[in-house]
């Protein structure tokens, strides 16, 4: 298998774009990718997305945006996996280039949320659950993990109060990044004060979707030769669990995030201490702990210490979201994994203005799809 290197990134705001439509916001990821990659054609295009067909009406949306960007012919394909769908895209293009079989692609994540309804936009994200013992109670993905959250402050001792330093940090990073939708600071009194959606989670504790778009360019690695700095896929791993949370043996533990993160870890060569920055998964504040425990972090039950202690600070020993995450740079659920991927890209890149890590040379994107029932970890390097 061929090492598969980054040559290109390209992202849009996450907004509600009212005056653009799902396959203009995919096409100006696209190009903008195709132009940071100075290359005007590419062999495939994957893309990740989970809400096309119920709230835009259109699916086969991989020849539809193939034609739009004037790569009419290439293979193209969508990619489905709830939330992780743009990490499973990343996934299918990484793998396809590795093998040989293609020697170019785009690979990029698009959504559009905010034209539906949001009692539509609800229903449609609750199809990420399952639809017979979950959805058909009324369980939304907000109570879903305000159950979870509830549970772990009962089994570990903490209140909620103590997971405010997860959504302060978004909110601080975001206000560095042109792309991200809330430039609102945060602290812990408003934290606290925050009107309450599912008791424990408030609104603080919750991603902003949005509409957006985010694109990469990917290639094997070998063709850069005397370049610098080339950006690698030095781990990819995937893995998934039951649909239904009850079906769980450990319902408060990530079990795929393990997973797919040991696989991530084997292939690089690497483990938890020799990263400099992770882009986790912070759709509610309580899946940024447990991310941070299943990936090797913290200490089953830990993970709200390593916000209390400062950790997950840029400068600290793990930056988590470090432009935003889904809290405050937005969560337009499909396009979700690949905007962390460019964002990993421009920490090792040394773009990531205002919120650069120092010296970044590893980093880490995981995506989780529904409440935890696929997750996908990557592992880029800059050498």
């Amino acid at each position: 298998m061929r090492k598969v290197a980054i040559i290109g990134i390209g992202q849009t705001p996450v907004a509600e774009h009212w005056e653009k439509s799902l396959l203009l916001l995919a096409g100006e990821a696209v190009f903008a990718a195709l132009s940071d990659a100075n290359t005007p054609t590419v062999d495939a295009l994957y893309v990740g997305n989970m809400l096309s067909g119920l709230l835009e009406r259109q699916e086969h949306i991989g020849a539809w945006i193939a034609d739009w960007v004037g790569l009419r012919g290439i293979e193209a394909f969508k990619v489905e996996a709830a939330c992780a769908s743009g990490a499973a895209a990343f996934r299918m293009g990484v793998m396809a280039v590795a093998s040989g079989e293609i020697n170019s692609a785009v690979v990029m994540g698009a959504e559009k949320m905010t034209d539906s309804h949001p009692d539509d936009t609800t229903a449609a994200l609750a199809t990420a659950a399952d639809a017979d013992y979950e959805v058909i109670h009324g369980l939304s993905f907000i109570s879903l993990n305000a159950l979870i959250m509830r549970r772990y402050l009962h089994e570990y001792g903490w209140q909620h109060a103590d997971f405010a330093p997860f959504s302060i940090n978004s909110h601080t990073n975001a206000l560095s990044n042109p792309n991200a939708r809330l430039h609102i600071p945060l602290n812990k009194e408003k934290y606290i004060k925050a009107p309450m959606v599912s008791d424990p989670i408030n609104l603080m504790d919750s991603s902003a979707i949005g509409d957006g778009a985010a694109a990469v360019v990917i290639v094997p690695a070998e063709m850069l030769r005397g370049q610098q700095p080339i950006i690698s896929v030095i781990g990819s791993g995937a893995a998934t669990d039951t649909l239904a949370v009850h079906d769980r043996r450990e319902p408060l533990w990530l079990s795929a995030a393990e997973k797919s993160a040991k696989q991530a870890y084997r292939q690089a060569g690497v483990g938890p201490k020799d990263l400099d920055l992770f882009e986790l998964h912070d759709a509610f504040s309580i899946m940024a702990a447990l991310s941070l425990e299943a990936s090797g972090f913290a200490e089953r039950g830990q993970g709200p210490r390593l916000g209390l202690e400062g950790e997950i600070l840029i400068g600290g020993r793990i930056p988590i979201t470090t432009r935003g995450g889904l809290k405050a740079r937005g969560h337009p659920v499909g396009a979700t994994g690949m905007y962390q991927i460019v964002e990993v890209v421009q920490q090792l890149r040394g773009q990531a203005d205002g919120t650069q890590v120092a010296g970044a040379k590893i980093g880490m994107a995981q995506n989780i799809g529904g409440s935890g029932a696929t997750i996908l970890t990557h592992i880029l390097e800059s050498s």
